[in-house]
C-alpha cells in the first residue's frame, strides 16, 4: 500500500478506526487490533468509553479504579481492559490501556491456561522462530509518515501518550517495543523502556545499567562517538510485549527476543526497514517512532515539570527523576491509519504480567534442569510487581528431597537476579493464590528455622528499602537483603500436615457454570 506523506500535520481528518476482522482464539491474534477483538467477543475483558478524558493524569486515574490492580495504592482492582476513544487534545486517536492487566486475559490472548504461561515461555525461548523483513510497501505501520523536518512536526501532539499522575515528569511511553542492534555485530534486540516526551522531537530513555541489551549497544556507539539507530513500535501482538520481558540469562546478549514471540505464535513476526533510520521495526505496529540514541548527549528528565519525580514505577512508587538520561533524536512517525495508542500503569497488574510471566520460565528452565519433575509451577507474584517475588511449588517425593527445595531458592536467584523473596510451598497449596501461600506460611513456617536471609547481594535499585537511608549497613543502592521462606513440610512429617479432604463433585449440578 502507498505511503501518506503529511505534510503539515493534519488533525481534522481523524475518524473512527477501520472495521476490524473478528478472531475466535488467542491463535487468531497477530496485531493490537486483532487482540481487542478477541476480548470484544468475551465478556467483561474489555470496556470502552467515549467520555472526554485528559491524558494528564485523568485516564490513569480512571483505569486505577476499573482494572490497574497490581501495587496500585488502594482502592483499585484487576479488571477489563478500557479503550478512551475521547482522549483531549488527540481527536480520533483512542487510547487502550490494561490490555495485559490480568493473567486470565494474557491466557486468552496468547491460547494458553494461564497456570500454564510460565512453561509457554519456556518453551518459546528453546524453539525460536527468527523474524522476517517484509516491503515497506506491506508494512501497515506506515500507512502514514510524519517526518521531523516538517515545521509543524510535534511528537507532543502526534502521540497521546499519558502521565499517570500529575507529578509525572511529562507523559511517557511506557510500551515502546525498542529494537535495536549491536554496531559491531549486527545483532538485534527488543525491550521497554521508559521514556518521556521531553520536546518536540526528543525523548529520554531510561537504560538501567546493566541490565538490557540496548543499553549496551548504546555504550558501543557512544564508544565511537556515533548515534545508535532505534525503532519504538507501540501497539503490537501482545505476544511481543511478553516476549520483550525475558532478560538475561535466559535471553543471553545476541538473543532476539522476537524468536520467542514468534514461536508463542508459530509463526514468524515481520519486521519492516524505517524510513529515515538504518533499523527494522515490527511492521503491523500502530506506531513507529524512529530515531537515533545521540552520543553523549543526557538530559534531566524531569527538566519540564521540576517535580524530582518520574512516574510511578512496579514496586508502588513514584521512581526518582535522573539527573541524566541519553536522548532520542527523533527523525519521523509512521503510523497504521487511525492509530490506536497502548500504554500502561507502571505499578499495575499488566507489569505483572509482562515481567513476571517470562521471569517464571527463567525459573522454571533453571529449575527442570536441575530437579527434573520436582518443581510443579513457579508463580511471580502480583506483590512483587512481577520481578521482587517468587513462589515456588515443590514436590518432594523422597527422603534425601528435604533440602532441594531450599537449593531450588538459591537457583532461582540465579535465574533472575532481581527477585527479593522465594516462598517454597508444596504441591498441595496453589502458588497462585497468595491466601493460601500464606496459609502455608502461616501454618508450615517458623521464622527461627525457616527464614533464610542472605544479605549484602544485588537486588534491585527501585525498591526504596534497598539503600543506605533505610539501613546504615547496606553499602550502597541496590544491594540488599535476599531472603528465603520455607513454607514446605519436612518430608517425614507430610502426614500430619494432610489437609482436609472434601469429597470431588461436579458443582455444575447445582449452580451455573459463571458462578464457578
Amino acid at each position: 500500500m502507498p505511503h501518506t506523506y503529511i505534510q503539515p500535520v493534519d488533525y481534522s481528518d481523524q475518524t473512527a478506526a477501520e472495521p476490524m476482522s473478528p478472531v475466535s482464539d488467542g491463535n487468531s491474534v497477530c496485531d493490537l487490533r486483532s487482540a481487542l477483538d478477541l476480548l470484544r467477543s468475551i465478556p467483561g475483558q474489555l470496556v470502552e468509553s467515549d467520555t472526554e478524558t485528559d491524558p494528564m493524569g485523568e485516564l490513569a486515574g480512571v483505569y486505577r479504579y476499573v482494572g490497574a490492580g497490581g501495587t496500585v495504592a488502594r482502592p483499585t482492582k484487576e479488571g477489563p481492559a478500557m479503550i478512551f476513544h475521547n482522549v483531549k487534545g488527540h481527536p480520533g486517536a483512542p487510547v487502550v490501556i490494561g490490555l495485559l492487566a490480568s493473567r486470565k486475559r494474557v491466557g486468552c490472548l496468547l491460547g494458553c491456561d494461564p497456570k500454564r504461561l510460565g512453561f509457554l515461555l519456556k518453551e518459546s525461548v528453546t524453539h525460536p522462530i527468527p523474524p522476517v523483513v517484509i516491503p515497506n510497501e506491506s508494512a501497515k505501520c506506515q500507512e502514514v509518515v510524519h517526518l521531523a523536518s516538517d515545521p509543524n512536526f510535534d511528537l507532543r501532539r502526534l502521540i497521546p501518550a499519558p502521565t499517570n499522575t500529575p507529578e509525572d515528569a511529562g507523559p511517557y511511553i511506557t510500551l515502546g517495543m525498542c529494537y535495536a542492534s549491536n554496531p559491531e555485530t549486527g545483532e538485534s534486540d527488543v525491550t521497554i523502556h521508559r521514556m518521556c516526551l521531553q520536546s518536540r522531537d526528543e525523548l529520554s530513555i531510561f537504560l538501567q545499567p546493566g541490565a538490557r541489551h540496548i543499553g549496551y549497544f548504546r555504550e558501543l556507539a557512544e564508544a565511537k562517538g556515533k548515534p545508535l539507530p532505534i525503532s519504538i513500535s507501540i501497539g503490537v501482538d501482545p505476544a511481543i510485549e511478553i516476549a520483550s520481558c525475558f532478560e538475561p540469562p535466559t535471553t543471553p546478549l545476541g538473543y532476539d527476543e522476537l524468536q520467542a514471540a514468534g514461536a508463542i505464535r508459530h509463526r514468524p513476526v515481520e519486521l519492516t526497514q524505517c524510513l529515515t533510520i538504518n533499523e527494522r521495526a515490527i511492521a503491523n505496529a500502530e506506531y513507529v517512532i524512529e530515531g537515533e540514541i545521540l552520543p553523549n548527549v543526557r538530559v534531566r528528565e524531569d527538566q519540564n515539570s521540576n517535580t524530582g519525580k518520574a512516574m510511578p514505577e512496579f514496586p508502588g512508587y513514584c521512581g526518582p527523576a535522573n539527573p541524566s538520561l541519553p536522548i532520542i533524536k527523533v527523525k519521523a512517525v509512521t503510523t497504521r491509519k487511525h492509530p490506536i495508542m497502548q500504554t500502561c500503569i507502571g505499578p499495575s497488574e499488566e507489569h505483572v504480567s509482562m515481567a513476571g510471566i517470562p521471569t517464571e520460565a527463567s525459573i522454571l528452565a533453571m529449575l527442570e534442569k536441575a530437579y527434573p519433575g520436582k518443581v510443579k509451577n513457579v508463580y511471580c507474584a502480583s506483590p512483587g510487581g512481577g520481578k521482587y517475588i517468587a513462589v515456588i511449588q515443590f514436590c518432594k517425593t523422597v527422603p534425601s528431597d528435604e533440602g532441594r527445595q531450599r537449593q531450588a531458592a538459591l537457583l532461582a536467584f540465579s535465574a533472575f537476579a532481581e527477585l527479593k523473596h522465594v516462598f517454597l510451598v508444596d504441591e498441595d497449596v496453589d502458588c497462585f493464590d497468595m491466601n493460601d501461600v500464606m496459609w502455608a506460611m502461616t501454618t508450615r513456617f517458623q521464622a527461627d528455622i525457616d527464614l533464610i536471609p542472605i544479605p549484602g547481594v544485588q537486588c534491585h535499585p527501585l525498591d526504596p528499602s534497598n539503600g543506605p537511608e533505610y539501613a546504615s549497613h547496606i553499602r550502597a543502592r541496590g544491594i540488599a537483603c535476599k531472603a528465603i521462606f520455607d513454607c514446605t513440610v519436612p518430608f517425614d512429617q507430610k502426614e500430619r500436615f494432610a489437609r482436609a479432604k472434601f469429597m470431588d463433585v461436579d458443582p455444575r449440578r447445582w449452580v451455573s457454570e459463571s458462578l464457578l
